[in-house]
């Protein structure tokens, strides 16, 4: 008999490929940027842009910080790099190195660009048009001289309701973003639209969209069903199968007991895995027995490396088999869901923890 006691990730990175050229397709007219911030959303920035670069043509991407840029060049060589939170003392060393593009977000990181600029790099402004995030706001723009405004290559934005269609932020954020660019930056490219952006239409996409959440699997468009492929399988693990006596209390705290008898499978993962807590007494994982799937609740707290779950009905079920806890029929955002978050939360806390036996198919 083997014994396994690690949970395994498996990201598929055809079917990313696969989301990249379906939301490219969708806005033909723009250039298809990746973002693979924080490392890719946990799934592996070296690996994805790699894969992107080699396979779907990918010359932009976008990272959050300047050390994350370094990796994606060292397998990107010839992309356009952009780095969102901008170029500071921290990073200076590795946009020198690595010829990345500053985002700039504000007068005194262009004062600080202004000081340190690298030769044949021209930066990208952020404007605000609503999100309150960052960005120049108007006033901002308005004391910008000539000399200033022929920095950029690009003015960008980010829209903060994309994901619900009919949102009145979206249409106001686009006269926004459209009146400040014709007033301040004429004929300069643009981009304002994020994964679920793209979705809204042609008006909503300009030179350059900017895929990230949509392009790994998760639905940023819920108000219709989702077009794209998941990416992710986890597995994990039954190290122990036992009879749980009615009456019988589970877990830390004693939050589940038993109003009859019944048979748990503890599996090898828990919350140390990145596993959401709040999944506790609420979530689920699956069983596979031949071509019939079993779902099996979460009974009790999740602990740090394990998971109890109720296995009672489900046949067959011994130490040494695996768990499935997300798959193609149980998805991130079905998780997120479940744990009263989002995908993006699930995906980046499961993504880069190292306890995971990561595969790539």
């Amino acid at each position: 008999m083997t014994i396994f006691t690690r949970p395994i990730l498996e990201i598929n990175l055809q079917n990313l490929l696969a989301n990249y050229k379906l939301l490219s397709k969708l806005a033909p007219k723009s250039i298809s940027a990746a973002v693979v911030k924080d490392d890719a959303y946990g799934l592996g920035a070296k690996k994805v842009a790699e894969f992107l670069y080699r396979e779907g043509g990918c010359r932009s991407f976008f990272v959050a910080h300047g050390v994350e840029g370094a990796i994606v060049r060292s397998v990107a060589p010839e992309a356009e790099i952009y780095v969102l939170q901008g170029m500071g003392e921290d990073s200076l060393k590795d946009f020198q190195k690595c010829r990345l593009t500053p985002v700039i977000s504000c007068p005194q990181q262009l004062e600080f660009w202004k000081k340190h600029r690298l030769d044949g790099i021209r930066p990208v402004i952020h404007i605000e048009t609503g999100l309150n995030r960052l960005g120049f706001r108007e006033n901002e723009l308005a004391a910008l001289s000539a000399e200033d405004k022929n920095e950029f290559s690009y003015v960008m934005s980010h829209l903060a309701c994309a994901d619900e269609q009919g949102h009145f932020m979206n249409a106001r954020q686009l006269e926004n973003f459209r009146r400040l660019t014709a007033k301040y930056f004429p004929g300069l490219p643009a981009s304002l639209s994020a994964s679920d952006g793209v979705f809204l239409g042609t008006e909503f996409q300009f030179d350059m969209v900017r895929l990230g959440a949509a392009m790994y699997g998760i639905n940023t468009a819920p108000y219709r069903e989702n077009r794209m492929q998941s990416l992710i399988t986890v597995t994990a693990p039954v190290l122990q199968v036992e009879d749980l006596p009615e009456g019988e209390f589970v877990g830390y705290s004693a939050t589940y007991r038993a109003n009859s008898r019944r048979r748990i499978a503890i599996v090898s993962i828990g919350y140390g895995d990145g596993l959401p807590r709040s999944l506790s007494n609420v979530g689920k994982v699956f069983f596979k027995n031949g071509k019939t799937r079993f779902e099996a609740r979460i009974i009790g707290r999740i602990s740090m490396d394990n998971v109890i779950c109720d296995i009672t009905g489900i046949p067959d079920v011994c130490p040494g088999d695996w768990a499935f806890l997300l798959d193609e029929n149980y998805t991130l955002d079905d998780m997120g869901r479940d744990a009263g978050t989002i995908a993006y939360e699930v995906v980046s806390r499961l993504g880069k923890n190292p306890r995971f036996d990561r595969r790539y198919k």
